[in-house]
């Protein structure tokens, strides 16, 4: 295990290795020329490194991705601190702050409450956070992020609703909404003239209640899409390794055959 004294030695290099990276003079032409919004792709990118990193249990691998995330927080932080707005310091004090403030059952006299209650109390705590973050009305969706996946704020919202009562029943009422839109899909999809923008819609109402079905039984849809994605290449690559072996192509094998395949790798 690395010390703590190891541990800032190691931050402090990384710091000094980006901020001669982003030297005007002697830095490396790319690295100067980017900005907050050209790095955030690769942020987003490498937290889903991360993601499937850990998924693949390559405790090496994750190591290495978490390496390239903490990077990208040191190069926003050096961008910041070029325009004399924000330093590498000044990110981890806050979080420091923000993570003591949450949690006054660890770092203060505060009841230690069990799993839910902690959740609960988390939530209540960064609610009264954005409360005071300004003068004007608190809507109680603020500050979820316009820029995460879609997926992933569709479940946010649902959450933030349904911690003040706007939430269905029970799991059988929000099936029952997810027949309805599907429904109202059919519906429009059968009439002689189609309206492009509202089958988005009405496919756009389906993704959403299955978000929030995902909520209901405890489920983050976002990790639930991606396993299934990962399910459906697993099992089409074995079709294409079944028909390879007999020298055909995808093109050539009827829908049953692939079906047949597909339910063959099912079972593997």
């Amino acid at each position: 295990m690395m010390s703590d004294t190891s541990l800032s030695e190691e931050i402090i290099r990384l710091h000094g290795i980006m901020q001669a990276l982003r030297d005007p003079q002697t830095g490396c032409p790319w690295d100067v020329e980017q900005s907050f919004e050209t790095i955030a792709p690769y942020t987003i990118e490498e937290a889903y490194e991360v993601s499937e990193a850990i998924y693949n249990g390559d405790r090496a691998k994750i190591a290495d991705e978490l390496g390239d995330l903490l990077l990208q927080v040191v190069f926003h932080s050096q961008i910041a601190a070029e325009e004399n707005s924000f330093t590498l310091t000044d990110v981890a004090r806050l979080i420091s702050d923000k993570m003591v403030r949450r949690h006054p059952h660890v770092f203060a006299d505060a009841h230690r409450p069990d799993a839910a209650g902690q959740k609960q109390a988390w939530e209540d705590i960064k609610a009264e956070e954005r409360a005071a973050k300004s003068d004007e009305a608190v809507s109680v969706l603020d500050d979820v992020a316009v820029t995460l996946p879609a997926m992933v704020r569709a479940a946010k919202l649902q959450k933030r609703a349904a911690r003040v009562g706007f939430d269905w029943p029970d799991l059988r009422s929000v099936i029952a909404k997810l027949h309805e839109e599907t429904d109202e899909l059919l519906a429009e999809w059968d009439k002689k003239t189609q309206d492009a923008e509202k089958l988005q819609d009405e496919v756009g109402d389906i993704l959403f209640v299955a978000s929030n079905l995902a909520r209901k039984v405890g489920v983050d849809p976002e990790t639930a899409l991606l396993g299934c994605n990962r399910k459906f290449e697993k099992r089409f690559r074995h079709i294409e390794e079944k028909l390879a072996e007999e020298g055909r192509s995808l093109e050539e094998a009827s829908l049953d055959e692939m079906e047949a395949y597909w339910q063959e790798a099912k079972n593997l």
